[in-house]
């Protein structure tokens, strides 16, 4: 069997575009031929995926997972190119497993399956983030996906007492929380956590919108 250099793959990369490891696994199965390589690459529709990556992936969907024991969850964002796309079931279920898999799996090969979804359904797709917690303590992770896939919202609640988790109030408190931060759309957890630039900005704003008032009452307002 022929050796699979940095070389030979570098070449069948450039030839086509394709990652890494597409390139080396064509590579490998066809003993070093770079034309069968090819071949195989266009097979598996990956040629056609790689040229599609430059394409603008603007639409998409947040999906989430959370582990049966409630103990940890994963928010993930995954771009496609039209809304059409976004709400079509098929992604939906594959943004989901990739939640999934991101979660309980996380050494998956998840290049080679955005590869495999993009020869499926002709668009350009990309993980563009996620989002991790797990419990600390005592306590549950909770995630809320507003109607749409735009808006996501990945929560740790710690609690006192084991038995308050399966408290059918306390769990109703979780879930209005999480609705309730999809709503108002914080900038931080925390006073501390806000960004100074933001805090000076609506400072100069405050500031100009109580030009004309008493001192005091411009201090007080800012």
């Amino acid at each position: 069997m022929a050796e699979v250099t940095a070389k030979l793959v570098a070449e069948l990369r450039k030839l086509t575009s394709a990652g890494l490891m597409d390139c080396k696994k064509a590579l490998t199965e066809t003993d070093g031929d770079i034309e069968k390589a090819v071949d195989v690459l266009r097979a598996q529709g990956t040629i056609k995926a790689a040229k599609k990556a430059d394409r603008e992936a603007n639409e998409g969907i947040i999906s989430h997972y959370i582990q049966s024991d409630s103990k940890a969850g994963i928010l993930v964002e995954i771009n496609c190119e039209t809304d059409f796309v976004a709400k079509n079931d098929s992604f939906i279920e594959f943004a989901g497993e990739i939640a999934r898999q991101k979660l309980s799996e996380p050494d998956t090969d998840f290049e080679e399956l955005r590869t495999a979804q993009v020869a499926k359904i002709g668009e350009n797709i990309q993980f563009s983030r996620d989002t991790k917690l797990e419990v600390e303590g005592t306590g549950l992770i909770a995630a809320y996906i507003h109607t749409g896939g735009k808006v996501g919202v990945l929560l740790q609640v710690g609690t006192g007492k084991e038995e308050t988790l399966s408290n059918d109030d306390f769990k109703s408190l979780v879930k209005d929380i999480t609705l309730h931060i999809a709503a108002s759309a914080p900038v931080a957890v925390g006073r501390e956590d806000v960004d100074p630039e933001l805090v000076a900005k609506e400072k100069a704003i405050a500031e100009e919108q109580a030009q004309g008032k008493p001192p005091q009452a411009v201090e007080n307002i800012v």
